[in-house]
């Protein structure tokens, strides 16, 4: 089994910052993806940022320039540096990891339990 555990979020008035944390732990032989996503109410959860294992990145062209993800392997723990924060970009943020438990296993999903973003003056 895999845990995740987010911190970081928070309430900020629109234009501030917030860095969001997600720790890995468990059994797994290596993590191959890391990513964030977030949920607004009434709306469907959405991907913000993903890193792969070699360092290449994805994000949602909303948080392009904006928004900045990045990982410390020796620690399992994925970071999203967030910036220019807006209204829009309220939401619960849900960190995503893919995992292998051996070297020629499949690939598992595990997600952590989100922690709240509110961007409001």
């Amino acid at each position: 089994q895999v845990q995740l555990v987010e911190s970081g979020g928070g309430l900020v008035q629109p234009g501030g910052s917030l860095r969001l944390s997600c720790v890995a732990s468990g059994s797994f032989f290596s993590i191959n993806v890391m990513a964030w996503y977030r949920q607004a109410p009434n709306d469907q959860r959405e991907l913000v940022a993903a890193i792969i294992s070699g360092g290449n990145t994805n994000y949602a062209d909303s948080v392009k320039g904006r928004f900045t993800i990045s990982r410390d392997s020796a620690k399992n723990t994925v970071y999203l540096q967030m910036n220019s924060l807006r209204p829009e970009d309220t939401a619960v943020y849900y960190c995503k990891v893919v995992v292998r438990k051996t070297p020629v296993s499949t690939m598992y999903n595990y997600w952590g339990q989100g922690t709240q973003v509110t961007v409001s003056s």
